[in-house]
């Protein structure tokens, strides 16, 4: 693994926690060298984490839509921040530079990210890992939601097996490097009510 996506959010959240666990997870991917393949902004969580790595002698890539950088969001102190023209060419191009995939805390589009590179990891699209970092029981609702999902016949317990989640991003890092994806040979449930 040489490259890991983290999905994050644009504000820094309402607990300190937060940010300082954007700023320890840049630490270790640089650490590692790893390259942190991220949404290109400076703003909130995103900035703190990409100053981290680059500010620990790591390597990142951003990329982010022209429209964001229109309204003065991009982190110009990137060496390779890729414009695209649109959020779907962003996050397409997100996941072809990537072998992983984080989420910090983040909001909406966060939660949409990561979910969008777990489905097409459970279609068999991608085997690449899928963790949340749960910093202070953050994710812990979203860890209900899916647990219930699979009570539910929604989610097949493989594919909840899926999602990997550590408080310790070390671990979790740790998990990706021995990752293998369910071997099924169908994704979804066809058994009736």
């Amino acid at each position: 693994m040489n490259r890991v996506c983290v999905f994050c959010g644009s504000s820094s959240g309402a607990n300190p926690h937060y940010t300082a666990m954007a700023q320890h997870v840049g630490a270790i991917l640089a650490r590692r060298e790893l390259t942190l393949v991220y949404g290109g902004g400076n703003v909130g969580l995103m900035g703190v984490l990409a100053d981290a790595v680059l500010g620990h002698g790591g390597r990142v890539i951003g990329v982010i839509p022209q429209a964001l950088m229109d309204l003065e969001v991009g982190h110009t102190g990137l060496g390779d921040l890729r414009i695209v023209e649109s959020m779907h060419e962003r996050k397409a191009l997100m996941a072809e530079l990537s072998d992983g995939f984080i989420a910090l805390p983040g909001g909406i589009g966060t939660l949409e990210e990561f979910c969008e590179v777990l489905t097409w990891a459970q279609l068999g699209m991608h085997a690449k890992p899928c963790g949340l970092v749960n910093v202070g029981g953050y994710y812990d609702h979203l860890i209900t939601f899916l647990d219930h999902t699979v009570r539910e016949r929604f989610f097949r317990p493989e594919h909840r097996g899926m999602v990997l989640i550590e408080a310790d991003p070390e671990k979790l890092l740790d998990r990706f490097e021995c990752y293998q994806p369910p071997r099924l040979e169908k994704w979804t449930d066809r058994r009736s009510n």
